[in-house]
This record gives C-alpha cells, sequence and structure tokens, in this order.
C-alpha cells in the first residue's frame, strides 16, 4: 500500500487526536528504521522513550516470541511466572518491596495515587486526601492524572476533574511550603519535567521536598514513567538526586516495546494494597513482562555508563551549534532551545534528511534508544548542524 492511501485510510478510520508527521514506519532495527517507501532513518525518539533497547533487539524478540507461544494471557486470579520474575527484579534493583504491574504510565500514575490515599486513610483516617503537584507537570491523559497534570492547556474541554489536587510552582520552595496542609497525603513529582520541556528540578527544591515528606510523613511520590528504566543514566533518575521514595511509577521504557505500567511500593507501603483494593485486567501480562525482563537484565552498569558518556557527547555538541539557546535533560533526555527557531520546524526538515526527533513545547527532544552507536549519534548531530547552519526561513 502506497502512503497516500495509508494516510487516507487513516483520516478516515482513526480518530484524529495526533498530529502525526508524513512517514508510515515499515520496520526497524536498533536505532535505525525504514519507511514503506524505503527511506532509512536514525531515530533519536525510541517512540517517545519505550523502545529502551531499540527496535527489535534479538533476545528481546526471542523471549517476547517464546512466550506468545508458551502462554499469552492468564488472569490475574491465577500465578504466572514471568511477572513475578519481573517484580523480583524491580525489587532487588530499586529497594523497592512490592510491585503491582499495570498497563501504561497513566495507569501506573493512577496506581500511585490510590496507593497514598489509602495509605492516609488506613492510618489517619479521612480528610487526608490531597497531594501536591508541581505546575508544568505532566501525569497522564485519564480524568484523574489530568488532574494531577500541572498544565492548563490540557485541561481545556474535561472538566469536572477528579478533586484532591493541589499545584505548586517547580523549584519554589516557599510557595510549596505555603500549599502544604493538615490534608495533603503526597506530593508528586517528575525529577524532569519532561512534556513541560525537559527541565530537571534543582537539587535544593528536591532535597526541601524529601524533607517536608519525612517530617510530616507526607508519601514522597515520583513520577518515573519517562525517566526511569536507565533514560538519564542510571535505573531510575531519582537516583541522581540522592531520593529514598514512597512510591514510584514506571512505563515507557520498561516493556522495550509492548505497553506496561508499574507501581513500585516501598516499605511504607508494601502492604497498602489488600485484596480487592486495586486490579488490572492485562497487567502483568506475561508476553509482555517475558519482554521487560529483558529489558531489566539488559540494564547493566556498563550500558548506563554509555548512556551517561553518549550523554555527555551530545550535550557539549548540540551546546556549539548554531541558533541553540540552550540545552537540559539528564542521560539521553535531552532538550534543545533555539534562539528564534520553532523546535518542530526543526524537527521537520530533520525529518526529510533521515533524522527523527521530538518535540517538548517549543523545544526539540531527543529521546534515543539507550544502544544508539556513536556512529548514529555523529550522523545525527552532523545534520541537525548542517540544518542549523544553513537555516534559512
Amino acid at each position: 500500500m502506497d502512503f497516500n492511501k495509508l494516510q487516507q485510510m487513516d483520516t478516515e478510520y482513526i480518530a484524529g487526536t495526533y498530529a502525526r508527521f508524513p512517514v508510515a514506519m515499515a520496520e526497524g532495527k536498533g536505532a535505525l528504521c525504514r519507511g514503506i517507501d524505503g527511506k532509512e532513518y536514525i531515530d533519536f525518539t525510541s517512540g517517545i522513550g519505550v523502545n529502551s533497547l531499540g527496535f527489535c533487539d534479538d533476545d528481546w524478540v526471542s523471549a517476547v516470541s517464546k512466550q506468545a507461544g508458551t502462554i499469552c494471557h492468564m488472569s490475574n486470579l491465577y500465578y504466572t511466572l514471568p511477572d513475578v520474575k519481573l517484580a523480583k527484579k524491580l525489587c532487588e534493583r530499586t529497594g523497592c518491596k512490592k510491585v503491582f504491574f499495570a498497563n501504561s504510565g497513566a495507569e501506573a500514575n493512577e496506581g500511585i495515587i490510590k496507593a497514598a490515599r489509602k495509605y492516609s486513610a488506613d492510618k489517619y483516617g479521612e480528610g487526608r486526601n490531597e497531594i501536591i503537584t508541581l505546575v508544568n507537570s505532566f501525569h497522564g491523559r485519564t480524568i484523574t492524572t489530568l488532574s494531577a497534570t500541572g498544565q492548563e492547556v490540557f485541561h481545556k474541554n474535561f472538566a469536572p476533574f477528579t478533586e484532591g489536587f493541589v499545584h505548586a510552582a517547580a523549584n519554589d520552595i516557599d510557595d510549596l511550603k505555603a500549599k502544604v496542609s493538615d490534608k495533603i497525603c503526597g506530593i508528586l513529582i517528575e525529577m524532569i519535567q519532561g512534556e513541560g520541556g525537559v527541565i530537571p528540578l534543582q537539587k535544593a527544591f528536591v532535597d526541601a521536598v524529601a524533607s517536608i515528606c519525612a517530617e510530616r510523613d507526607i508519601l514522597l511520590m515520583v513520577d518515573e514513567v519517562q525517566t526511569g528504566m536507565g533514560r538519564t543514566g542510571t535505573l531510575l533518575a531519582c537516583e541522581q538526586f540522592g531520593l529514598k521514595p514512597d512510591l514510584v511509577s514506571l512505563a515507557k521504557g520498561l516493556g522495550g516495546g509492548l505497553p506496561i505500567g508499574a507501581v513500585l511500593l516501598f516499605d511504607k507501603c508494601k502492604n497498602t494494597f489488600g485484596y480487592g483494593d486495586h486490579g488490572t485486567t492485562f497487567g502483568g501480562n506475561p508476553i509482555v513482562c517475558a519482554g521487560a525482563n529483558v529489558v531489566l537484565d539488559k540494564l547493566t552498569a556498563p550500558l548506563l555508563a554509555e548512556v551517561r558518556r553518549k550523554s555527555k557527547f551530545i550535550f557539549d555538541a548540540v551546546g556549539k551549534m548554531p541558533h541553540v539557546k540552550s540545552v537540559s535533560g539528564l542521560g539521553l533526555m535531552i532538550g534543545v532551545e533555539f534562539d528564534t527557531l520553532a523546535g518542530k520546524d526543526v524537527v521537520n526538515k530533520c525529518l526529510d534528511e533521515g533524522i527523527i526527533f521530538l518535540t517538548a513545547k517549543a523545544k526539540l527532544r531527543m529521546l534515543p534508544p539507550l544502544v544508539i552507536t556513536d556512529e548514529q549519534i555523529q550522523k545525527g548531530l552532523d545534520i541537525l548542524n548542517d540544518i542549523l547552519t544553513n537555516w534559512e526561513d
């Protein structure tokens, strides 16, 4: 099928919620993919942080294929092996005590919100159920996670929202302290505001959040949907801030290309969920967990060190390019701010030259697979530099 026919069918039958780029991908391997017209692209997006091992890692494909031919799904009312193995590994690698598996980042964030409110209800009774989130945050597109999200642009037309969220200004300790009351049961933060423009939180602010949480038995909740699973050069981004969270949400890179979310319950909350308190039909699906086990096994110390090395190379190179005003982020989660150029315009010109980037507000955003090679990085940056050097409106 040619692209025009495919696009016509998409317009006719798929809900128009996405501003798609005019390319249809047919296949991929590592950080390379190929469109249905045969054109090759270097991928600096990893499906918005999902393809952590790139397209179709051999071991991941083998594990998923084998599991699909063994047992594809079973109700959570029965035991299966892949999810138990994955939960054990996550506990051992992160220090959490128990795991609840969901299907997406939004569902994982719903899970930590429910866990925070249940913990507080069990211990303090009714009326202590509000959660502070940050202005410019993004926590998902369900009604409750939209309510948690601190960006009005996502709220338009979808009221009424779930009650019980208070928004404080990011990196403003005084505003945060002013929002803390006896009704607060949790503070939910992203270590880097990804959809908000790839903006890391300041260490002093994070330390203040941790202190307030410890002093008042408020749960420290970290949304690691995009930052987790090695994206920033450590398994969890909060490790680099010295945090010991009570609840963490994971998704995106955990599945390596298949949908999964995870609620990590640390010591305080390890027994918060009992029978019937929470559930999901597809959570812990054996095929998805078989792939996730491969992803976690491959996120070794040497690979994470490589993420940090590649990150420094990209930061140094991009920071010297024309029109670049700033470079932000951690690891291979990078935002590029331009002087007068719109990130989307730069992304479109790069796509024409066979390089795939993302946007985050007005910035160009990079989320390459963690296994992208030096040669692929260099080629992508050379093309970006050429476009910026020869930019004409």
